[in-house]
């Protein structure tokens, strides 16, 4: 499976094995590395030995002595979380994202989820931790390919965390660094297991999609680009950039979406104070029904280099190699 749309019928109707140690080195790309961490159980990119990222694939308990930095009426929301990546490193080191935050429990780096998910006449809130939850079934492959180290994971998501009312699964491609920087794709694909379910934004028009949570950051700038409605194409994106936490100088973080994502382009939100930002879905005003059998299919890019707000012509270059 050496390609980033994997097939659900190749995926998961064969067994499983999952990988618990560093993958034979190519020759094409033989610093990146995939593995399992004896210690944490989650898993880890790493290139030359320097991390790259953490997916948080089995469930993470709070932190000792968390809960005593949190409001009591904020303390609800400090729940075990599963499938999402924390930490994901800059081309220094950086810590780029941020989790266990005081000041809002739920945020866990970078995580795909929705405020309101409503099923059999209820509501529950995936994004807050309310409800419904992701968790993993065991179901994960490792695999390195000449030019990526990739992870492919199930979770489903359990209602009242008993019942399970969608299946997830997610693909993290990791590119090797290059002089501009490193490529991260992230293809999840979404299939209810039963009837009746919709996602939406909180209240239908503000947050909810792929939630992306910053470390602290000097100097911060929050940039978003999307051509007008006729441009074909239709050339999208978002970025962030300034000196993150353990940094020195200035990063630059940037997100493309896939142009054949419903809704596509997704609207821009930003909390510059926390910091956080995301590309939203699905659009405003609207309720995406999930179709039993049918999965809804998102795809992303990240962009991680150091330097500012790129030219807008690299930007341009980046979404046409994307898509």
């Amino acid at each position: 499976m050496a390609h980033a749309n994997f097939s659900l019928a190749l995926l998961f109707v064969s067994l499983v094995l999952v990988t618990t140690a560093p993958l034979p080195a190519s020759a094409d790309s033989p610093a990146l590395q995939v593995t399992e961490n004896a210690k944490t159980g989650q898993v880890v990119v790493t290139e030359s030995g320097k991390p790259v990222l953490q997916y948080n694939y089995k469930t993470v308990q709070p932190p000792e002595g968390y809960l005593d930095k949190v409001r009591p009426g904020s303390r609800k929301y400090a729940v075990p979380r599963s499938d999402y990546i924390h930490p994901l490193y800059g081309p220094d080191g950086e810590v780029l994202t941020e989790d266990w935050s005081p000041d809002h429990p739920h945020h866990r780096g970078i995580y795909w989820a929705w405020p309101e998910v409503d099923y059999a006449g209820g509501r529950a809130d995936l994004h807050a931790l309310q409800r419904v939850f992701a968790r993993p079934t065991g179901k994960i492959e490792l695999s390195r390919g000449p030019r990526f180290a990739q992870i492919e994971a199930e979770s489903v998501w359990k209602w009242e965390d008993k019942t399970p009312i969608v299946r997830e699964l997610t693909s993290i491609r990791v590119h090797p660094a290059g002089k501009d920087g490193r490529r991260i794709d992230l293809t999840f694909e979404i299939t209810a297991l039963v009837g009746g379910v919709t996602l939406a934004r909180r209240g239908t028009n503000k947050y909810g999609g792929l939630n992306i949570r910053l470390s602290k950051v000097k100097d911060l700038r929050l940039i978003h680009h999307a051509d007008p409605d006729g441009a074909a194409p239709r050339r999208a994106w978002s970025d962030s950039v300034g000196i993150r936490s353990g940094g020195s100088r200035p990063v630059g973080f940037g997100v493309f979406e896939k142009a054949t994502n419903p809704d596509y382009p997704g609207d821009w939100i930003e909390y510059p104070k926390l910091p956080w930002f995301q590309p939203t879905f699905p659009a405003a005003g609207t309720r995406y029904s999930l179709k039993k059998g049918k999965p809804l299919v998102l795809k992303y890019r990240l962009w991680i280099r150091r330097g500012g707000e790129a030219a807008a012509e690299d930007y341009s270059k980046e979404w046409d190699a994307f898509n």
